[in-house]
């Protein structure tokens, strides 16, 4: 049986005459099929749209660079575009999503950066000589450094 795109919990699907045998020798009746929809690891579901939660390395974001959002195999790729020099440091942000395909619903991929963690001294030290780098820069680099409190305060000026 053939399952329809776009389905949803509690929609029941009618099978003609694959029920029950009808009394006295009668044709079979029809059988229903009531949907349960069961949650999924990767994927949620809202409407028709689908949405997963994929992890970025820091430096693709910083950098640029091309993740497999593909959960079917016919399915395009999605890049992290290298930054241009006047924009953010990177091409992909934190929460990021963008449709992947357009039938019956939209798969959104939202972007998760993942920092690193349990970093070499070696790695440590390169780091804070990057964030030093570009604490120089100012605003060059980090056009979104001012804090929350700080823009908040101009609201009120």
């Amino acid at each position: 049986m053939k399952i329809p795109a776009g389905i949803n919990e509690g929609m029941r699907i009618r099978s003609a005459g694959n029920g029950e045998p009808g009394t006295n020798g009668g044709p079979a009746g029809d059988l229903y099929i009531e949907i349960r929809i069961k949650e999924h690891d990767i994927f949620e579901r809202d409407g028709d749209d689908l949405h997963c939660t994929v992890p970025v390395s820091f430096t693709t974001v910083a950098l640029g660079g091309s993740i497999e959002v593909r959960p079917w195999p016919a399915r395009p790729r999605s890049s992290c575009p290298k930054a241009p020099s006047t924009a953010r440091p990177s091409g992909c942000a934190q929460g990021h999503q963008g449709p992947a395909q357009q039938l019956p619903g939209d798969l959104y991929a939202h972007v998760s950066v993942e920092t690193p963690v349990k970093l070499t001294e070696h790695q440590r030290k390169l780091l804070k000589e990057l964030d030093e780098s570009l604490k120089k820069g100012g605003e060059k680099h980090s056009p979104n450094a001012k804090s929350w409190t700080d823009r908040v305060k101009d609201l009120f000026k």
